[in-house]
């Protein structure tokens, strides 16, 4: 594989991690950031509740019924490997993650081609009010390999954002920088259904220093 490709490993063949029936609707964690308004310190291996936070994060996308589960990583790659524990999970490895949060989003869909994964259930790893709950609404939203559905908090669009595997190739075409998905989004906006999840969930992001003080 060439070095400047996204790898993946460990896939998730344990039972738990199946959708038995009707279509399989992966989950994709985005966890490559560095933290750089924290000063440097990998968004994944924050402390909550004395584990770190990626942790936190699968849990939420296992206990909504998403299968399999694809961590995109980055920044620290190694010592995410290595202290937090993510058994069960596809490990994908961004080089690119300092480009922003639309390179993660690309490796990550591009980790789950062949997969048979009808739709993505991104999350991101920084939202930890974000719950199990949330997600399984947003996961109740798919209809088919075209669905386009997203928690709202107050009406507003935010995440996880659920994607059909019809529209990863474009997704990943226009995903640069940290726009993510933003273009798309914005470009099929009637076709997106918001979910409101604001009586579930809290749609805060860790991002300064201020923020920690939610993981206490």
């Amino acid at each position: 594989m060439p070095a400047d490709s996204p790898s993946a490993s460990r896939p998730d063949h344990s039972p738990a991690s199946r959708q038995p029936s009707g279509p399989v609707i992966a989950g994709l964690l985005l966890a490559a950031g560095g933290g750089r308004r924290l000063g440097g310190r990998p968004k994944a291996l924050l402390s909550y509740r004395g584990r770190p936070l990626v942790e936190n994060a699968v849990r939420v996308l296992r206990e909504a019924g998403c299968g399999p589960l694809h961590v995109v990583l980055g920044a620290s790659a190694a010592e995410v490997r290595e202290r937090a524990d993510l058994r069960g999970c596809v490990l994908v490895d961004n080089p690119d993650w300092a480009e922003g949060m639309g390179s993660s989003l690309r490796a990550g869909l591009a980790s789950l081609a062949g997969t048979g994964a009808s739709a993505a259930l991104v999350s991101l790893v920084d939202q930890p009010g974000i719950g199990p709950a949330a997600v399984a609404r947003v996961l109740a939203a798919y209809r088919s390999p075209a669905s386009l559905a997203a928690a709202a908090y107050g009406g507003e669009r935010g995440h996880p954002v659920l994607f059909g595997a019809d529209r990863w190739a474009d997704i990943a075409a226009t995903a640069t920088g940290d726009k993510g998905a933003r273009v798309h989004l914005t470009r099929h906006a009637d076709e997106l259904t918001l979910v409101e999840c604001g009586d579930v969930a809290e749609a805060y992001d860790i991002d300064t220093p201020p923020d920690l003080a939610r993981l206490a």
